[in-house]
């Protein structure tokens, strides 16, 4: 369906998101929204609707798929694009996620379904970003969970959605400060934000379609054509979904730069040496504690050929691994390997240790850089530990085996 655009509109901030929605709507006439309600999960369905800027068009269900909501919209997504697209009438088909559905996996499911993503878009409310980086709280405990297995939590949830989207969508809230946008600017600095007026933040309904009172421009003539906005613009802008998925993995992610600003610090941590996996342990929740948001890439002496995933929001701590290091895979096995991985080593690439460093990017209001580099120091091995060798380090106690479920 090649004249059918699609673009992604998500994120745990609702009113910022249906505000988005809307000014799709109006500023592209023609166009559609589909939006698929998880909150009729209980019940072993998902209702779709599907919306214009006139109002509700369609409504429908789909059964649960293996007692999960996610995956019943993942399998109804594609063929409902589908159905919108024939006919090449509809300019724009406006998927707008669920509160807290991840746009990443939505986005694989459009294209690997065949059909033209132009846009991953994520909506923000300056005014809230402090209280859900904050929210530890499991989304089940909110009635925000997508699965009954699902065991996200409401602040590492909202940190995706906002990091995997290069356009956010920015809400002109009254009650945000300067610290409150500065905040937003330090986690996702190469986001392009665009302004959605505090107008836009009322008499909105569920489906995205704004109330009476909130006017809808005419649809031009077609002697008049349909002026681009800044929000329509980057909504048909073009979206890489490689580039995207890149830019998330640890190996080459694109971490915040050091900053400080409105009472908002970036403190970027490097170094060559290998944490001792008991001190590290030990430090873990302070080091979780010590910043809103922690992100990066990190390894341990007693397993130096695993690169290991450091992810933290809402004083929630997930380490994964995340493949080997490159200095670890025989030359043959680089060819294999994305050239934008082979990149990022290269730029972090030591005579000794290869690719592997510590690079751990914290940032947060108040932030207290001195005793997070000293306590993060404290982690590495001592100069005589060092000297040991591997054959040494390798014998260190496997503290974190339980906690990768080694």
């Amino acid at each position: 369906m090649p004249d059918l655009s699609v673009v992604i509109v998500g994120g745990l901030h609702a009113d910022a998101r249906r505000a988005t929605v809307a000014r799709l709507l109006a500023d592209v006439p023609g166009s559609v929204v589909l939006h698929h309600d998880l909150t009729t999960a209980p019940a072993g369905i998902v209702v779709r609707t599907v919306s214009d800027a006139t109002g509700v068009l369609a409504t429908g269900e789909t059964p649960l798929v293996d007692d999960c909501a996610c995956c019943a919209l993942r399998e109804d997504l594609v063929p409902e694009l589908e159905r919108l697209g024939r006919g090449g009438l509809t300019p724009l088909a406006i998927v707008e996620l669920w509160d807290s559905v991840e746009p990443r996996a939505m986005a694989q499911v459009i294209v690997s379904g065949g059909l033209r993503l132009t846009g991953v878009i994520t909506a923000v409310d300056p005014a809230l970003l402090l209280p859900y980086l904050a929210n530890g709280d499991d989304l089940a405990e909110c009635g925000l969970a997508a699965a009954t297995t699902d065991r996200r939590t409401v602040a590492d949830t909202f940190a995706r959605q906002l990091e995997y989207a290069p356009v956010l969508a920015v809400a002109d809230s009254p009650e945000a400060d300067d610290q409150d946008h500065e905040l937003l600017a330090q986690l996702h600095p190469t986001a392009r934000r665009v302004p959605i007026g505090h107008a836009d933040l009322t008499g909105t309904s569920a489906t995205g379609v704004p109330a009476p009172e909130t006017p809808i421009p005419s649809a031009p003539t077609p002697s008049a054509p349909t002026p681009s906005t800044p929000l329509s613009t980057a909504a048909r802008a073009g979206f890489d979904i490689e580039a995207a998925a890149a830019a998330q993995h640890p190996a080459c992610a694109l971490l915040p730069a050091e900053a400080d600003a409105h009472g908002v610090r970036t403190f970027v941590w490097h170094q060559r040496r290998p944490f001792h996996p008991e001190r590290l342990y030990a430090a873990l929740e302070a080091l979780t504690c010590a910043a809103l948001r922690s992100r990066g890439r990190f390894w341990l002496a007693d397993k130096p050929d695993t690169l290991l995933h450091w992810d933290a929001a809402g004083g929630a701590l997930c380490v994964e691994t995340a493949g080997p290091w490159l200095a670890s895979l025989p030359d043959a096995a680089w060819e294999l390997v994305p050239p934008i991985r082979r990149v990022a080593a290269a730029l972090d690439w030591h005579p000794e240790h290869g690719d592997r460093c510590q690079r751990l990017a914290f940032t947060s209001p108040g932030l207290e850089r001195d005793g997070l580099e000293r306590l993060l120091e404290s982690c590495l091995l001592t100069d005589a530990e060092y000297a040991a060798g591997r054959d040494a380090w390798k014998r260190l106690p496997p503290v974190f085996d339980t906690f990768l479920g080694v």
